[in-house]
């Protein structure tokens, strides 16, 4: 694409000819206000916001008018900055603005810095305002009250998830976002993602929010309370207290934990480990028993809903698995309960995940042993933020502290599995040294890692050759599938995570807004966090971790066994494709 000449507020530029007017002001460090653009997901124009003047009859939308030769542009005359004005005005006039209780007001409420930034301090339009009911799912809450119909949420939902369970209904003032029939979230084939919730510029979309069912546990004396928790919180959490982004602040999180008050501090990544363990088993044992191939991950309960309502025929290449944090609840009420001679019905398990898909999950029918539900609450790495600032722990200079004994001690492959890419190589670093009957010197896959929406390789794993795939946003699982589906990939292993870049971009991570995510490596960064702490881990392959050993010599017995179906695998079902009018 050759380069054109333009001229922004007196600024000549040379830019290549398919750059947007926003594009090439962004190159220059010339501000352009934005609300409804989100780069590479909702490119739509429809705020109007970030209007400029280029000497044509109308001002133009700067995030979707392409540069031309000789364009000259102008950001801020007076007639800009007062249609700009004027729109934000109209905005605000149809959104209940209750920002003095709202989650997002003061962090991450973009609309308000936009009023901030562009002085508007009164409301000169007031009328008729829509009034809606709050839809309350299990994983999602969504407020058209405050809804400001910029439609990110149905771009990410339609485009990067091809979900498409939300969309603008009605005309006129009559707009607003729903789902078919006007049915609640959770009775339409949502998947829980929360994407929705992450691209979100105000608090019309956030997960329900289970801090008061955990603050309850831990003041009740008869519980004892125990918390787990994912490896994308560590690398994320630091963000809600001004730490860098990419500074994995695993001790500091540890010591957050303990001052909230819970009993034991366990981390996930031991799920994770006992995870690749009976992951890595199944699939050797479909190989040599001629069983179910691919074998497809199941540690994403987003892509499981998924598969179980858009590809029903791949619910027996399903790993039949736990995710890590299920599995790591089931142990914790059974092993644990045993080791420690708890009553298991006294034990809470928390689980703090980066995604809101989690919250359904353990809900699932599925998700119990003996009566016992695996995990009783889940809460987001931002309701974790909210709780320390709650109490007002200063998290920035807190201490380093370590997990609990008998779970203290994880292995590399464990963190990892928070970025794409990251289960299939923990479960390629164990099955390669169980296939070839030795510690294998692999450990670095690094074709598998990345944000390429489909990745492909090949590995000579002991006497089997491996051919796998990873796939992150489900738009890009269901290309993968239907390259599968139509016999034009021969696979045998297969990751898919529903949140595009893996669980560091999950629905219940801290919210960015559009000026770090339109221009920052925010994914990049978390996923760097993760693979440091896996660099500078003592054990980097799940089988090595001593804990692990220990588990299954003391109480599982042997990978893939008969106790460890009973606690640590399950099965899935067929849904409804779409919603029945009812």
């Amino acid at each position: 694409m050759r380069n054109v000449n333009i001229t922004i507020d007196g600024m000549k530029l040379n830019v290549p000819g398919d750059y947007t007017i926003l594009q090439a002001a962004k190159e220059a460090n010339i501000y352009i206000p934005t609300l409804c653009f989100l780069k590479d997901i909702n490119e739509i124009g429809c705020c109007r916001m970030c209007l400029v003047d280029t000497g044509a009859k109308a001002l133009q939308a700067a995030c979707v008018t392409p540069v031309v030769e000789g364009m000259n542009i102008n950001t801020h005359t007076p007639k800009v900055v007062e249609a700009r004005k004027v729109n934000l005005e109209l905005i605000l006039s149809n959104h209940v603005a209750r920002c003095q209780t709202c989650y997002r007001s003061w962090t991450s409420c973009e609309l308000q810095t936009l009023a901030n930034k562009l002085g508007v301090d009164q409301e000169r339009f007031s009328g008729e305002a829509k009034k809606y009911d709050i839809d309350v799912g299990i994983s999602i809450v969504r407020d058209n009250n405050k809804c400001i119909l910029c439609r990110r949420c149905v771009s990410v939902c339609h485009n990067r998830q091809t979900v498409g369970v939300i969309e603008a209904i009605g005309r006129g003032f009559d707009t607003h976002i729903g789902s078919p029939f006007e049915k609640s979230l959770w009775e339409t084939p949502c998947v829980n993602c929360g994407q929705c919730i992450n691209v979100c510029p105000v608090g019309a979309l956030r997960e329900c929010v289970d801090t008061d069912r955990v603050w309850a546990a831990l003041n009740d004396p008869t519980k004892h309370v125990v918390v787990q928790t994912a490896p994308a919180v560590r690398a994320a959490i630091g963000e809600s207290f001004g730490i860098e982004m990419g500074t994995p602040v695993t001790g500091k999180m540890v010591s957050a934990l303990r001052m909230i008050g819970f009993d034991r501090v366990f981390d996930t990544n031991t799920g994770a480990d006992l995870t690749i363990m009976e992951e890595a088993t199944e699939l050797i044992d479909r190989f040599r028993s001629g069983g179910k191939l691919p074998m497809i991950t199941s540690c994403s309960p987003g892509w499981i809903k998924f598969c179980e309502h858009n590809f029903p025929e791949f619910l027996p290449n399903l790993s039949s698995c736990k995710s890590p944090h299920m599995m790591f609840g089931a142990i914790i009420k059974s092993y644990y309960a045993k080791k420690m001679d708890i009553n298991p019905e006294d034990i809470v398990v928390v689980s703090v995940m980066p995604c809101t898909a989690k919250k359904f999950e353990i809900k699932r029918p599925e998700m119990h042993v003996k009566g016992l539900r695996d995990v009783d609450v889940v809460i987001t790495t931002r309701e974790l933020a909210n709780m320390i600032n709650d109490i007002g722990i200063d998290f920035v200079n807190l201490p380093d502290d370590n997990f609990d004994d008998p779970f203290g001690e994880a292995s590399g492959a464990g963190v990892i599995f928070g970025a794409t890419g990251g289960v299939m190589e923990a479960a390629l670093r164990t099955a390669a040294d169980i296939l070839s009957g030795a510690s294998t010197d692999a450990i670095e896959y690094e074709e598998v890692r990345g944000f390429e929406g489909v990745k492909m390789a090949e590995y000579k794993v002991g006497d089997v050759v491996l051919k796998a795939a990873v796939a992150h946003g489900l738009a890009n699982a269901r290309k993968l599938l239907a390259k599968v589906k139509a016999g034009e990939v021969d696979l045998q292993f297969i990751e898919i995570m529903a949140c595009p870049h893996g669980c560091i971009n999950g629905g219940g991570q801290p919210i960015q807004g559009s000026s770090v995510r339109n221009w920052g490596e925010v994914s990049a960064l978390r996923a760097k966090a993760l693979y440091r702490e896996d660099k500078k881990s003592y054990y980097r392959k799940s089988h090595n971790n001593p804990a692990i050993k220990r588990l299954y010599k003391d109480f599982l017995g042997m990978a893939g066994g008969t106790m460890a179906h009973q606690l640590l695998h399950t099965h899935y079902k067929e849904r409804e494709k779409y919603p029945e009018n009812k």
